[in-house]
This record gives C-alpha cells, structure tokens and sequence, in this order.
C-alpha cells in the first residue's frame, strides 16, 4: 500500500528511504547515450515517441498494434533525415515543430526531482505544525464569538464566507495528519487529525485511505479516486438529471459529503464502513474508529440544536459548513482541471506515478494561500506529500528548473481568486469524458448535455 506515502493505518512511522513506482514505458534512456532507444518487441527497428504515441518502422499492422492513444497526436515523418527530430520529441517531450507534448514521457525522473529540493524541506516541526492548529482554532471560535455577539444580518453573511473558509483551512491541517507531514509522531498524527476532521464532519481515517489512494493513483483513469474522469461508456450510462447535475454549478461544488458516502458513478462504498471496498480487513479498526468519531460529532451538534435552537445552529455551524464543502470541491477539482490546454489521463502500461503526478496543476489563490496552508502549490505535494506544506513554496522553487515545461506556473490571482470562477466554468462545460480505449486519453465535451434528452 505504498508505505512511503503514510505509514499503514497511520501507527507506523513512515521509513526515511521511499521507494516510487517504477515508469513503465516504451522509452528507454540509456546512462551513457541519453538519445539511444530500446527496439520495441516484434520489430527489427523503431521510434519512440515519448509515451503518447510510439512509430514503428514495422509493417501497417504492426505499427497499428503499437499505436495506442485515444486522442489524435500531430506525429512527425519517419524519414531518415528526421529519425534525429523523433529521437528529441521522445527525449524532451518537444515536438518537431517547438510545441510542447504534455502526454510525452518526462526527460528526468522522480529521483532528479527529490535531489534538487533542499534536505530541510523533508523536516518536519511538530511544535510549528501545532501552531498552526491553535491559530486556526482561536480564529474559529472568535468568529463564532463575534458572529453570536452581533447577531444580524449585515455581520452573519461575512461571518459564513469566514468560518467556512477556517473550517477549510482547519481541513488542510487534518490533510497534512493524514500524509505525515505533520509531524513524525503517528499517534499526535492521528489524534489531532481526529479532532481537526471529525470537527467537520469528515471521517479521518476513511478519508485518509482514500486519499492514500488517490495519490498512490493521481492522473490514472479508473484507479485515481477523487474527480477522476468518467469514461464514456460510464458517462453513457448515466441517466440525464444526474449528468446535468454532475457538469451544472453549483451543484458539483456541494457534492463532498455525498462522495463520503457514495464515492463516484462507477464505483462502490462508503468512507464510513468497514467493509466498504476502499479498506482492507486490517483497516477495519481504524475506519470504525472515525465513524465513531463522526458519530459523536454529529451526537454533539444535535445537543447543540437544543440548547441554543436549531436556526442559532444553522447560523453558527450549519452555513459554513456548506461553504466549506464548497472551497474542498472547488480546489480539489481545479488542482486536476482546467488547464488552457488539455492535459492527458492514462491507464494500462502508459501510467507511471510520476507522469500521473506530472498532470495535477498549482493554482494561486491570492490572500487566501496563507489561509489555507498553501494548498494550491500542489504539484510537488502531489510527487512528495511527506514534504510539510510551510515549506512546499522553496521546495516548488528548486524543482522547477527540473521540470521545465511540464510545470505550469499558476496564474497570478488578486487578493481575492475570482479568476477561479471563469476556469471552473469552462471545465464544466468542455470537460465531461475520456474516451473508453487508449492508455494516453484527454478529456472530450459532450455538445448534447445541456441540450437534448438522453435517448434510449
């Protein structure tokens, strides 16, 4: 279950020696001849294309069984005089004509990136990550306080966009429990992301291996676990209300808790039971224990209901909750969508954990990036999540002279991320299914959705 990425169950420390998932692909880079390549099986010579489309110099039929991808390439001449040009496309990712191929396999590994970020990077401050915790902690309750003490209608509406954005911000603390990055302490790990998630109604242990699962998965077409694609054939079967509800704001931006319980179309279970398919038997434990966890929450709020009415509830606890399921699906979503220009999906032998890595996006969310632990410099987190978030900002910095094009610098936001709104927008109308074969796929819009009825 890929120790690296949290120690099982979240009671063993994680090992100081991780070991990454090894690429697998058709390009072969050789130590001493960076632009020699490995003859494909079956054929006397080839070409590799980086990992998004392979040209073999074998017979029509052969190259048809080479040829993998789902979404159509610009592929260069085969020539004698160009085999130089593929060689460079497979290597770097560029094609003939300077333009970048996003689905290419990476010239560099995961290791190249790890060497280039500074070793105190790795550090984790148990005592600074608990400061954060009391900051945010003394920020919800004096909101709460000043919210109760005004009582009215020109404060409570700030009040909402407030607390749910701390309610948020208190998330991102309990996500950092869940990775390890907290500290090297498994059980403060797990006792402060049990008080941090159960406090917003979020199963820590549930979610923790889901998440797990996600990054173990990211960019992997039917194994990824959070906002991955829904193939056509899936997408097809979908009756029409719940399409137009899954790709129509803002409904997709309310969809967390019922993902908790339901997961994605296509799939099976429940963060909140034992047997559900995201857990192994040895997990049982410690999902029944969140559950328990939630319970007393949820037991909590319902005492709270009687004690100072349901409304004063609804006010205080009720509305920036909704809030805050807003800011998780909104970030979560834009960190896997949305870029200008499409970025790919794959599966079978095209998927590596670097190149699924490789397609999540940083975004800059201007005042609030302090707020919420600078969760939008993602694409590091993503390739390393033991890294602590205060220091994601440096290690993003020295890792991108190594990533070169396959980093995309977010846009510069303002104080507040308007610009999010527009990018959200488009991607729920471009952004609706990949294509049920090819291991390198890209996401295509369904021109009906918001016309037609589906037909029978």
């Amino acid at each position: 279950m890929a120790s690296w990425v949290l120690s099982e169950c979240g009671l063993r420390p994680l090992p100081r020696i991780e070991v990454y998932p090894k690429p697998r692909n058709a390009l072969a880079l050789n130590n001493n001849n960076f632009f020699k390549l490995r003859t494909l099986p079956g054929s006397k010579a080839s070409n590799s294309f980086g990992s998004s489309f392979k040209v073999s110099t074998c017979s029509r039929d052969e190259t048809r069984r080479v040829l993998n991808v789902s979404a159509p390439l610009k592929v260069a001449t085969t020539s004698e005089d160009d085999k130089d040009k593929e060689t460079i496309i497979g290597v770097t990712g560029m094609e003939d004509d300077g333009e970048f191929n996003p689905g290419a396999q990476p010239p560099f590994k995961l290791a190249d990136i790890r060497a280039a970020i500074p070793k105190h990077c790795w550090v984790k401050d148990p005592w600074r990550s608990i400061s954060y915790v009391v900051r945010d902690v003394v920020v919800v309750f004096g909101l709460a306080a000043v919210a109760a003490y005004f009582n009215n209608w020109l404060v409570w509406p700030l009040y909402w966009i407030a607390q749910g954005t701390m309610f948020w911000a208190v998330f991102v603390l309990g996500h950092d429990c869940g990775h390890g990055s907290f500290s090297n302490n498994p059980a403060l790990n797990s006792v402060v992301g049990h008080l941090l998630h159960s406090s917003i109604l979020v199963p820590y242990h549930g979610w923790r291996i889901s998440h797990r699962t996600h990054h173990q998965n990211h960019g992997h077409v039917e194994n990824d676990e959070s906002w991955h694609p829904l193939s056509e054939k899936i997408y097809k079967s979908i009756d029409n209300a719940t399409r137009l509800l899954r790709f129509t704001l803002p409904f997709p931006m309310l969809a967390y808790p019922f993902y908790l319980w339901g997961r994605s179309p296509g799939k099976k279970g429940s963060h909140f039971h034992p047997d559900s398919d995201l857990f192994v038997p040895n997990e049982r434990k410690d999902v029944i224990t969140s559950t328990v966890c939630w319970t007393a929450m949820v037991g909590l709020l319902a005492y709270l209901s009687f004690a100072m009415g349901p409304i004063q509830l609804l006010k205080l606890y009720g509305i920036p909750y909704w809030i805050f399921v807003m800011w998780l699906d909104l970030v979560t979503y834009l960190h896997h969508h949305g870029h200008e220009e499409k970025l790919p999906w794959y599966r079978g032998k095209e998927w590596s954990y670097l190149r699924g890595g490789l397609t999540t996006l940083d975004r800059d969310y201007g005042w609030i990036n302090n707020i919420h632990h600078d969760i939008g410099t993602h694409v590091i987190h993503h390739l390393f999540p033991q890294i602590p978030h205060y220091h994601l900002i440096e290690a993003t910095e020295a890792a991108r002279p190594v990533l070169r094009e396959h980093y995309r610098k977010p846009t510069k936001s303002g104080p507040i991320p308007f610009h999010l709104f527009g990018i959200l927008v488009r991607s729920m109308k471009q952004d609706h299914y990949v294509s049920d074969t090819g291991d390198v796929v890209y996401y295509q819009t369904d021109p009906q959705l918001y016309g037609t009825s589906k037909s029978d």
